[in-house]
């Protein structure tokens, strides 16, 4: 089973910067996508931005040239989500997920984390 650990979230004014961490660890074969989602009350959750095993990267149309995901050098199950340029629109939990496989012979699982609060004051 995977899992994950999020930190980073916070208050912060418009135009101001956080960055989100997010840590997988535990027993699987491999992830294969990893990344943020958010919901914003009374919102649906939308993916924000994810990288694959590949290096390839997705973001939504609202943050990009905005936010930035990437990966720790020297831990490859870690990401990292640079946000700058916030505004009070991105105010909203922030879930770190990943798309893994438990075994060789496994299906591809999604798994959650916990989610951080990121508040942006106007």
């Amino acid at each position: 089973q995977v899992q994950l650990v999020e930190s980073g979230g916070g208050l912060v004014q418009a135009g101001g910067s956080l960055r989100l961490s997010c840590a997988a660890s535990g027993s699987f074969f491999s992830i294969n996508v990893i990344g943020w989602y958010r919901q914003a009350p009374g919102k649906q959750r939308e993916l924000v931005a994810s990288i694959e095993s590949g290096e390839s990267t997705k973001y939504a149309t609202s943050v990009k040239g905005r936010f930035t995901i990437s990966r720790d050098n020297n831990a490859k199950n870690t990401v990292y989500l640079q946000m700058n340029s916030l505004n009070p629109e991105d105010t909203a939990v922030y879930y770190c997920y990943c798309n893994y496989v438990q075994s060789y012979y496994s299906s591809t699982q999604i798994y959650w984390g916990q989610g951080t609060q990121v508040s942006v004051s106007s």
